[in-house]
């Protein structure tokens, strides 16, 4: 296995380096106008058999804040399936219990349902029966937009102005993705707005301004929020409680709010917990804190159970917290920080078992954590800084495996499988093992060919990619659009179909979503639902 790495990592280098000269001519797009375009596939799904039934929705004009507006929508009933109601899905592990769904792709992919025009943003939608909901933005404002899944068609929508501006470079709009009940509707903006509404009607319940509220600024410029890429972490629902990661000063780096009032429940964890810590790194090997960290987190925190005993585990900027999800008191820590300033925890904690699978990019590499028995300490099965580098796609476990993406930058990036019990890599790949000199560019358009066909090919690099698990697939998208169809083998790559789709183009940084046999994928421009549904497929 050695041997076969030492080539697989020459031949990444000889991938990087088309990967590099393909990337200078490849277009970035903008973001597009707010409209819905059903396409033929769509008219056709109208037929789809699905039982028509009453709207649940009543026809309303603005409240008196002007900020919620609702339209009489035509519902069906729901299909058969899975609800995908917050990030990452029913199990919060990209893992969908969905069954029945087309195994074989056309050439040409699943087909397309409907495609719509969104705000610029990378966060996921969420699903609850037959609503979509999408958090987007449009030129000033943050729009929770509630949507028919069927085709897209806005049912209520909620918005309020905003002046977030990345202070990198990246889009503007939301990270984080909705959370939503049978009756309520949740959302955590860019710059800290968390709002509750009513999942019926779109109208407020309660808000809370993150940034007023706790201490998120730098100290020695009150005025200027204290983080690298503003929120991006979606808070969890546990027990009654909306439990968001805020990073405030000096102990408020995560806050249970109460998700009937809004009202604060409880924070903690800051100074008192990282102060005095031991830390990986031997020019400082305690930790001091000074007032000025910045440690809000990019990773979404995830409740589990352990020993029988509930861990709400959050992974900030510092390293792994598990706290007691009632009251917010800490289980155990664990120091998990890149030694590099800029740098940051994006992808999520992953449980199997009383095991804790953590990864980050930025050379930080993965760790294996075992939680003992009385629950409040831990021990490190394995530690490894160049087996799974994981920047913000956050890893699958399947059978004893880790599958995820690895890489800091899409050149180096590649999909990696490997072992939980021990952290040897099995294997990698970029997403491409064809002959590389098969390859050209088109100059005039920047598309891919296959110099041996003459035809326009997906992307051929996965780079940073995302996925969700279906039965014993994934189901891929790169980060330039590529969707792909995978089969989990844990001793080979085995890719099954692949195919691509104008809309979605770089960067597709925002992982597939799957509800009831209908597939999302979002860019920065647009939002698109496939049909999965193999009769459906069938007919066409």
């Amino acid at each position: 296995m050695e041997r076969a790495h030492s080539n697989l990592s020459f031949r990444n280098s000889s991938c990087s380096l088309l990967v590099a000269s393909l990337l200078l001519t490849a277009g970035v797009p903008g973001c597009g106008e707010n409209t819905t375009v059903p396409t033929a596939a769509a008219v056709e799904g109208k037929a789809d058999k699905e039982t028509p039934a009453t709207s649940d929705a009543t026809s309303k004009k603005s409240d008196d804040t002007g900020r919620a507006r609702v339209t009489q929508p035509v519902e069906t009933a729901p299909r058969d399936g899975e609800d995908w109601p917050r990030f990452l899905g029913l199990k919060e592990t990209g893992v969908s219990g969905e069954t029945g769904l087309l195994e074989k792709w056309p050439k040409t992919g699943p087909p397309m349902l409907w495609e719509k025009k969104v705000g610029t943003g990378y966060s996921a939608p969420s699903i609850r029966g037959n609503r979509l909901v999408l958090h987007h933005r449009v030129r000033d404002e943050e729009i929770v937009e509630c949507m028919n899944v069927a085709d897209g068609e806005q049912i209520w929508q909620y918005k309020y102005a905003t002046d977030y501006t990345d202070p990198f470079g990246y889009n503007n709009g939301p990270r984080c993705s909705p959370i939503l009940t049978k009756n309520r509707c949740y959302t955590y903006g860019a710059e800290g707005v968390l709002v509750c509404l009513d999942f019926k009607t779109g109208k407020e319940i309660w808000t809370r301004d993150i940034k007023k509220d706790f201490n998120v600024f730098k100290k020695d410029q009150p005025d200027v929020p204290n983080w690298f890429f503003g929120i991006g972490s979606t808070p969890i629902l546990e027990d009654g409680l909306i439990i968001t990661l805020v990073g405030g000063q000096p102990n408020s780096a995560i806050v249970a709010f109460n998700a009937d009032t809004g009202k604060t429940e409880w924070q903690n964890v800051g100074k008192d917990t990282w102060d005095g810590v031991a830390t990986e790194n031997p020019l400082e090997p305690k930790y001091e804190w000074t007032g000025e960290e910045m440690f809000v987190s990019y990773a979404s925190p995830l409740a589990a159970t352990i020993h029988g005993k509930r861990h709400v585990l959050c992974l900030l900027r510092q390293g792994l917290v598990s706290l007691n999800p009632k009251d917010g008191s800490v289980n155990f820590k664990h120091w998990f920080k890149p030694r590099s300033y800029e740098s940051v925890n994006a992808a999520r904690p992953i449980v199997i078992g009383d095991k804790i699978f953590l990864s980050a990019a930025y050379k930080q590499g993965s760790a294996l954590l075992q939680v003992n028995e009385d629950g409040k300490s831990i021990k490190e099965v394995w530690r490894d800084r160049r087996n799974m580098l994981t920047h913000w796609s956050t890893a699958i476990h399947v059978d004893g495996y880790i599958y995820g993406f690895s890489g800091r930058h899409e050149q180096e990036a590649t999909f990696r499988c490997i072992d939980l019990k021990t952290g040897k890599v099995e294997w990698e790949t970029t997403g491409y093992e064809g002959e590389l000199g098969g390859l050209s560019q088109d100059p005039r358009t920047g598309e891919i060919v296959d110099s041996k066909t003459g035809e326009t090919i997906p992307w051929p690099f996965y780079g940073r990619g995302s996925k969700i698990q279906i039965g014993d697939r994934f189901i891929v998208l790169g980060e330039r659009g590529t969707l792909a169809l995978v089969k989990i083998n844990a001793k080979k790559f085995e890719e099954l179909a692949r195919t691509s789709f104008k809309q979605i183009g770089y960067p597709a940084w925002t992982a597939p979503v799957l509800s009831r046999k209908r597939m999302f994928l979002r860019s920065e421009k647009t939002l698109i639902c496939l049909d999965l549904k193999p009769d459906a497929n069938a007919k066409k």
